[in-house]
């Protein structure tokens, strides 16, 4: 069988984000986010998390600009989570791939290990990551169209479970990103109802975080 778990990056970064997120969740594919717990929109989009109960909620754990213990500081964003979610995360992961330092990577795993987390790219989900509307810096926005996606879930999804990471949003004046109307992108595309023809078509299961436990208890049996 074949998995997806479409997980939005940044819930929580803004008022327009965290929109984006949950109108891409109830009108399209996506099944889980990623909640940023000290950016301006953290309480909001713990507030739509908690009310949107099939929508799985993960750490993305933000380490720019954080310096010292960064054991420390893990805790810190994970304990924020707790408080503001009223639960644990369902996955782990980072703003901007952090978890890949060299210097970082032992403390995201040690605490993955700790708390049963799958953390990306070190569990048995796979990661997939090219449904990106920025090459080089400069913008693309055939990247993220529902031609490029429909061929992207075509031929990349195998067996097993993937997670396929996206960023739909809205612009916000009050977020400032280089990355603006690739998100707006992104939503359109999460939401045309070609893709749930696509992943029908193809035999692709969309899954949350939340059933991951089960599917991966089942597959050891």
């Amino acid at each position: 069988m074949k998995y997806l778990i479409v997980n939005g990056d940044d819930f929580g970064a803004s008022r327009g984000i965290n929109r984006g997120i949950l109108e891409a969740h109830q009108r399209g594919i996506l099944t889980s986010a990623s909640l940023l717990v000290d950016a301006p929109g953290s309480e909001e989009a713990a507030r739509l998390g908690r009310a949107a109960p099939e929508l799985s909620v993960g750490l993305h754990v933000d380490l720019a600009n954080r310096h010292g213990d960064c054991r420390a500081e893990l805790s810190r964003q994970l304990a924020r989570f707790a408080e503001l979610m009223g639960r644990g995360p369902t996955h782990l992961d980072s703003h901007h791939n952090g978890h890949r330092a060299a210097q970082a990577l032992p403390y995201f795993l040690d605490l993955a290990r700790q708390h049963g987390l799958p953390l990306r790219e070190h569990s048995p989900v796979r990661y997939f990551s090219k449904f990106y509307g920025q090459r080089g810096g400069e913008r693309y926005l055939e990247q993220v169209s529902v031609e490029r996606l429909a061929c992207m879930l075509e031929m990349t999804i195998e067996d097993g479970i993937t997670e396929l990471s996206c960023h739909p949003g809205y612009v916000d004046p009050e977020f400032s990103s280089g990355y603006h109307a690739e998100r707006e992108a992104e939503l359109r595309t999460l939401c045309d109802p070609r893709i749930r023809q696509t992943l029908a078509e193809h035999t692709v299961q969309l899954i949350s975080y939340h059933d991951l436990d089960e599917l991966l208890a089942s597959a050891a049996t």
